[in-house]
């Protein structure tokens, strides 16, 4: 199941694979706008291509996937990232435009490392034992 809170344009050029990550504010842009001011001397002009989402992947707050773009399977695109040409599977992709910094298994590696493994509790359990962890007073937030 893929939950996406994102702007689409054109979403029926836009192919997600499976257990992909879609975060706030992410953007497909599968056309280029910049086209709509020359149509006066090209009457047609219009570039759109479409975006393909492999498997595994993360894309992180507010990046932007523009058209053409594949993300390969096993990515991440960080936050704020602007995706404008392909990412290669297993690697992960930051800035502006977006550049591969890292493999997915090196991300792994340092993920490791910072783990505190809460990551298999429920809601409830996982504030208390952060706010024990990191030592932040106050009651439950939510019920």
């Amino acid at each position: 199941m893929v939950r996406i809170l994102a702007c689409l344009s054109d979403p029926y050029l836009i192919t997600i694979g499976n257990n992909v990550h879609i975060t706030k504010g992410v953007q497909f842009i599968t056309h280029d706008g910049a086209t709509l001011i020359l149509r006066k001397e090209v009457p047609d002009l219009d570039v759109t291509a479409p975006i393909v989402i492999g498997n595994d992947v993360y894309i992180g707050v507010n990046a932007i996937i523009l058209a053409g773009v594949n993300i390969g399977n096993r990515c991440i695109i960080g936050a704020g990232a602007v995706a404008t040409k392909n990412v290669a599977a297993n690697s992960v992709a930051v800035s502006v435009p977006a550049r591969v910094v890292k493999t997915v298994d090196k991300y792994l590696e340092g993920a490791r490392a910072r783990s505190l493994h809460l990551g298999h509790l429920g809601e409830f359990e996982k504030e208390v034992r952060l706010r024990k962890h990191f030592d932040v007073p106050g009651t439950r937030r939510c019920n």
